[in-house]
């Protein structure tokens, strides 16, 4: 159980903290209620962009890292389709030095053409190094936009193509900023050995003066049900064949979201998972393949990918992977093989809740969809899960017509 004190500055900024007396080090975390799901169609990576941008150094803290190295602490961030997210850890007798850091780039962003220039080439190469230039890595950009035709979640974060990037302005970083970067669309998180009057006074201080910004009132499309199974092929040099197939799934809030995690579980989580022992142990179809959920706040997807071994056509290992999935719908998970899935999560679950900066994530996380306490009853939602949840969740999603197929065709060598 994770005990945490919760407040509201005046300009909607919440904060969260979290007393824990085992550690010397504080984490700090900042999210940001943006991602790429906020993104317009034509103008994408815009979030991630920003994360970079982040970094270039505020009005009056021109090298950010500098400072906070100086105080003995680290960061780092990441960009999510939902969130944007910022933390740092640091020494106790340092803490206020990460409230002078956060705040000041929430309120005085610097820019400069030249931070911009640099951030934009800095994602455009990682654009060409991670997506386009490594083998399977351009799956995503191919598959996402395939199984979703309207919600914004059909292109990645880095974004939907390079040119976006390339193109991007100076007034278009101030309008994102401005609309974006505002104590009212932001989560703090503080956890360590604090206590919360401090934090309370610290938060006032640094982050109170800072102004309300626009309400983040989203009207995201709302992706209608895929109601006839969807395929692409395409040829890549890669040195085998590969197979994507992804199923919608509900929302993050949902209970649904704690069965498909179980049943990805279920399926690969292991070697004693079913796709590894049916299909890259025993029949050697797949040299490695894999089941997971993407976790997104809006619904999400159920994925399903591997790589064929030599000879095996995709009808056969397609047909690999629906014969696993009936299994599912036809007949009840043994109570031993869920329980066993169940003590996994269990355990993964008490391990986050030893390190202070996941902590910290993780209650922002909580708090932005829907409530910090959420964090402490996790484990009681994959608990109450099962053999009927199991059975109903694989008939009701894991269908063809609700399934969007990507073929990975490796080059023909002449």
């Amino acid at each position: 159980m994770i005990s945490f004190d919760r407040f509201q500055l005046d300009n909607g900024l919440r904060v969260i903290v979290h007393n824990d007396k085992s550690t010397p080090i504080i984490a700090m975390n900042v999210l940001y209620d943006v991602g790429a799901r906020d993104e317009h169609p034509d103008k994408t990576g815009f979030a991630h962009l920003f994360e970079h941008l982040m970094f270039g150094g505020s009005v009056n803290i021109p090298h950010y890292d500098e400072q906070l190295e100086k105080a003995g602490g680290t960061n780092n961030a990441f960009t999510s389709n939902d969130v944007t997210n910022y933390y740092l850890t640091i020494p106790k007798n340092n803490l206020e030095t990460g409230f002078w850091l956060e705040s000041d780039r929430m309120l005085n962003l610097a820019f400069s053409k030249k931070s911009l220039e640099v951030q934009k080439n800095v994602v455009i190469e990682e654009f060409r190094e991670v997506y386009l230039n490594k083998p399977y890595r351009d799956a995503w950009l191919l598959l996402s936009p395939l199984a979703y035709k309207k919600h914004p979640y059909r292109w990645p974060t880095i974004g939907a193509d390079i040119r976006h990037i390339e193109n991007v302005t100076m007034e278009d970083t101030k309008e994102f900023y401005q609309r974006f970067y505002n104590p009212n669309n932001a989560i703090v998180t503080i956890a360590g050995p604090v206590e919360t009057n401090k934090i309370k006074e610290l938060s006032e201080k640094w982050f109170g003066n800072i102004p309300v910004g626009p309400p983040n009132n989203r009207k995201l499309p709302v992706e209608e049900v895929q109601t006839e199974a969807r395929h692409l092929h395409v040829e890549r040099d890669v040195p085998a064949n590969a197979i994507y197939k992804a199923w919608h799934i509900p929302e993050r809030t949902s209970k649904d979201y704690y069965i498909s995690d179980i049943v990805s579980d279920i399926l690969s989580n292991g070697d004693s998972s079913r796709l590894y022992i049916e299909l890259v142990k025993k029949k050697q179809i797949f040299s490695g393949i894999d089941a997971y959920i993407t976790g997104s706040i809006d619904p999400g997807l159920f994925i399903i990918s591997g790589r064929l071994m030599n000879g095996i056509s995709f009808a056969a290992a397609e047909q690999a992977i629906n014969d696993i999935i009936k299994e599912l719908q036809d007949s009840y998970v043994k109570e031993r093989e869920l329980q066993k899935v169940k003590n996994r999560i269990e355990s993964m679950l008490v391990f986050t809740e030893i390190k202070v900066l996941e902590k910290a994530m993780n209650l922002a996380m909580f708090e932005l969809i829907g409530d910090a306490t959420l964090m402490n009853k996790e484990a009681e939602q994959y608990a109450i899960v099962n053999k009927n949840d199991m059975l109903s969740f694989s008939q009701k999603y894991l269908t063809e017509n609700n399934c969007s197929t990507l073929y990975y065709h490796a080059k023909k060598t002449e």
